[in-house]
C-alpha cells in the first residue's frame, strides 16, 4: 500500500514539523505561566497560515507526496483512493496540474472540517478544567502532551481506517450512518455538558482501581514517588480524561474526513495542522467560545450532511457533486453558524432587583 517515496516524505513532514512543534508547546520552557491573549492570537495565526501554506505546497507539488512520475501511476492513485477526476484524455503535464489541484482541494476542505470540530473539542477541554479544578498555569502543560498523545492515536486511526476502508469498502456506509446520527444527537444536546463527574467519570474510576493516586499538593508534576510507593498526581489523571475525550473525538472526527478523501496523506496532514494549533486555539477562544451559541448547531448539520454525503456518494457522482461542491458547502454551513452568532448574540440572563 505505501512505496519510498511517501515513506520519505511522510518522515521528512514528520521532523520538520516536531521541530516546530517543540517551539509551539514550549517544551523546553521551564516556568508554568498562563497563556495570554496576544501570544496565543499569534501562535494560531502562525499555524493557520502553515496549513494554508502547505496548501499551497500541495497545489503544485502534492504529486510529491506519492513520487508520481508518470501518468500511469497517477491513474493507479486515482482509482486507489476514488479521487472525482478524470485525466484520460490529457499529457502528464496537464494530467499532474488536475490531480494537484484535487489533491490540494482535499487537504484544505478536510483541513476546514477539522479544525471546525476542533472547536467543539476546546469546549470540552475548557469543562474538563473547570470540573478538576486546574488552575490556569498548568493548562499549558497538560495540553502540551495531551495534543503530542493526539498526534500519535490519529496516526494510528487513520492509516488503520485506511486500511480498512481499502480492502472493506462498505465500511463507508457505516460511518456515514454514525455521522448521521451524532449530528441528529449533537443537535438535540446544543447546551452540551456542563460539568464532568469527577468521581464517576470511567477514567478516574479505572485509575483509581489500577494506580495510587496522589491526594496532596503535586504542582505540575504528574508523577510522585513517596515513601517507596509510587503515585500518579490528579493532573496527570486529567491528562488521561483529555486523552480519552480526544479518542471520543476522533471517532467522530476521522470519519467525516473520509467523506473528503481517502488518500491516508491527506488525511493525516490536514488532522495534524488543525491538532497542532489546537493548544493556541484553546486559550484564544476559552474566553470567548460561548458567545459562537448557534457553531455547535453548525456542526451538527455538518456532521450530518457529510454522513449523508458518504451515504449517496455513488448518487452524488452520477449528478456531478465534486470535491468543490463538498468546499462550498461545509464553507457555507459554518459561516451560516458563526455568522448568525454574531447577529443574533445570546440573551442576557435577566437580574433580580
Amino acid at each position: 500500500m505505501f512505496n519510498l517515496p511517501e515513506i520519505e516524505f511522510f518522515l521528512v513532514f514528520l521532523v520538520g514539523i516536531f521541530f516546530i512543534l517543540l517551539l509551539d508547546l514550549g517544551v523546553f520552557r521551564k516556568q508554568d505561566h498562563v497563556i495570554g491573549f496576544t501570544e496565543a492570537l499569534i501562535w494560531s495565526a502562525f499555524w493557520i497560515l502553515l496549513s494554508i501554506g502547505f496548501y499551497f505546497f500541495i497545489l503544485h507539488y502534492g504529486n510529491m507526496i506519492h513520487g508520481i512520475t508518470t501518468k500511469e501511476e497517477i491513474l493507479q492513485r486515482i482509482a486507489d483512493y476514488h479521487h472525482n477526476i478524470s485525466i484520460d484524455h490529457l499529457d502528464f503535464p496537464d494530467a499532474i496540474k488536475i490531480y494537484d489541484k484535487n489533491l490540494a482541494l482535499e487537504y484544505i476542505t478536510a483541513y476546514f472540517i477539522e479544525k471546525s470540530l476542533s472547536v467543539d473539542n476546546i469546549f470540552v477541554m475548557i469543562v474538563i478544567f473547570s470540573s478538576f479544578g486546574i488552575p490556569s498555569k498548568y493548562h499549558m502543560r497538560v495540553l502540551v502532551w495531551g495534543i503530542i498523545g493526539a498526534v500519535i492515536m490519529r496516526f494510528i486511526f487513520i492509516f488503520s481506517g485506511a486500511a480498512l476502508v481499502h480492502k472493506f469498502n462498505w465500511i463507508l456506509y457505516v460511518f456515514g450512518a454514525f455521522l448521521v446520527f451524532t449530528g441528529i444527537k449533537l443537535f438535540f444536546n446544543k447546551e452540551g455538558e456542563e460539568k464532568i463527574d469527577t468521581v464517576n467519570h470511567p477514567v478516574v474510576r479505572f485509575t483509581s482501581r489500577f494506580f495510587n493516586i496522589y491526594k496532596g499538593k503535586a504542582g505540575h508534576r504528574f508523577f510522585i514517588r513517596k515513601d517507596h510507593k509510587f503515585y500518579i498526581t490528579p493532573l496527570f489523571v486529567v491528562l488521561l480524561v483529555i486523552e480519552f475525550s480526544d479518542v471520543v473525538f476522533a471517532v467522530d472526527s476521522i470519519p467525516a474526513i473520509f467523506a473528503i478523501s481517502r488518500d491516508p496523506y491527506i488525511i493525516f496532514f490536514s488532522n495534524i495542522f488543525a491538532i497542532l494549533g489546537l493548544r493556541a486555539l484553546f486559550f484564544l477562544l476559552s474566553s470567548v467560545l460561548r458567545k459562537f451559541h448557534y457553531l455547535q448547531i453548525g456542526l451538527s448539520v455538518l456532521l450530518t450532511v457529510i454522513g449523508l454525503k458518504m451515504l449517496f456518494a455513488h448518487w452524488l457522482k452520477e449528478i456531478g457533486f465534486t470535491t468543490m461542491h463538498s468546499f462550498y458547502l461545509i464553507i457555507g454551513i459554518l459561516g451560516t453558524s458563526i455568522l448568525a452568532s454574531i447577529i443574533l448574540p445570546p440573551k442576557e440572563p435577566k437580574t433580580k432587583n
